[in-house]
């Protein structure tokens, strides 16, 4: 059974609320939330879907990080986050005594559970005093009502109903284009579908060309025909996989997509590289005929969803140009970004990765 949670000085004078999180632990918080910190991958990404992100104290130290390379909508539109306080290490390694330090003081700290990483959220709660509301992220498959829930739980938190009908809103959001993307490809047939093949996707830092994953689910909004996946739905991914480069060159795609995250590894490294360099992939008939396509990052500290939605907007208006006409991924990727985040900032984003994606990739 867990242990009553401690409750910082004055909390309980002022009254509260008591919670459940996504562990189901009981929490109680104070009845009036202004100030908080989000730890752990996406945490503050999901703060910022709720456009509550000014609540925030302090920051993990991702956040404050200068690098060349960028794929987070959420940070990039929100430049303030570099020159806020650090409270510990990104991926959830708080640091108490540095928590302890913010002025002010958080009066929740949300927490976005991973198991085997990242401090022990009923130890940061002991240590600190603060109240530590665990989230699960969730995803756009078979963990999307968690990805909800994790919006409804931060809201129900905050207890203003202006971010409890945002919460709302931004779910609406996905299911309306999900349904959407679904609808414009739902009859197409398999024999009509191109295969296709996503690789460089990122996990834990850049990967090459082999990283991909069985339930992308950009490819399963659109029905394309996922090779590594056998027509896996985003709702069965398995996650990201290391494909054998003898079955990418077996299955011979019709279509190859680069995740741009790859870049990272330089250019004499990474999935840009070997589609350049590597005589096995030279063989690709996509290869031979330009048809290998960037893609926006998928997995930067955690799961972009607005990404994941741009994405799908460009792979079927690219495999399927009949059923999305009228569509501009690049309008459709700023209209989700500006939604989502607050600003169109795909052009930047796209400008830090060679503008290279929703784009052929020259090769040679």
């Amino acid at each position: 059974m867990v242990a009553a949670v401690l409750l910082p000085a004055g909390v309980a004078e002022a009254g509260g609320r008591r919670i459940t999180d996504a562990l189901g632990r009981t929490v109680d918080v104070p009845e009036t939330v202004r100030h908080v910190i989000a730890s752990g991958s996406g945490c503050l990404r999901l703060l910022t879907y709720l456009q509550a992100q000014d609540r925030i104290v302090g920051v993990d130290d991702i956040e404050v990080r200068r690098r060349e390379f960028d794929a987070r909508p959420y940070a990039l539109a929100n430049p303030q986050f570099k020159d806020m306080p650090v409270f510990g290490e990104f991926r959830g390694f708080d640091r108490p005594e540095q928590i302890l330090t913010l002025d002010p003081l958080p009066q929740v700290i949300f927490k976005v559970h991973n198991a085997g990483l990242g401090t022990d959220p009923e130890e940061l709660q002991a240590k600190t005093g603060i109240p530590v509301v665990v989230l699960e992220y969730g995803n756009l498959g078979g963990k999307r009502p968690q990805f909800y829930a994790a919006l409804r739980l931060m809201a129900e938190v905050l207890a203003d109903p202006a971010v409890q009908a945002r919460a709302e809103a931004v779910a609406t959001f996905f299911e309306t284009r999900i349904a959407d993307l679904q609808s414009r490809v739902r009859d197409i047939p398999e024999t009509a579908r191109p295969s296709v093949f996503v690789g460089g996707l990122a996990s834990r830092g850049p990967h090459g060309f082999q990283s991909t994953e069985p339930g992308y689910p950009p490819f399963a909004f659109v029905n394309a025909r996922n090779l590594a996946g056998g027509g896996a739905e985003s709702g069965k991914a398995q996650g990201v996989v290391e494909m054998a480069k003898e079955q990418i060159v077996t299955w011979n795609p019709d279509v190859l997509f680069l995740d741009l995250a790859t870049l990272q590894l330089g250019e004499s490294a990474g999935g840009l590289h070997e589609l350049k360099a590597d005589p096995a992939y030279q063989t690709l008939t996509a290869v031979q005929q330009g048809r290998v396509y960037g893609v926006l990052p998928y997995n930067w500290y955690s799961q972009n969803f607005g990404s994941i939605l741009a994405n799908a907007y460009f792979i079927g208006a690219l495999l399927y140009p009949d059923r999305f006409a009228g569509v501009d991924p690049v309008q459709e990727a700023e209209g989700i970004y500006t939604f989502l985040v607050g600003k169109p900032v795909f052009g930047e984003m796209n400008a830090l990765f060679g503008k290279l994606a929703f784009t052929r990739i020259p090769l040679h």
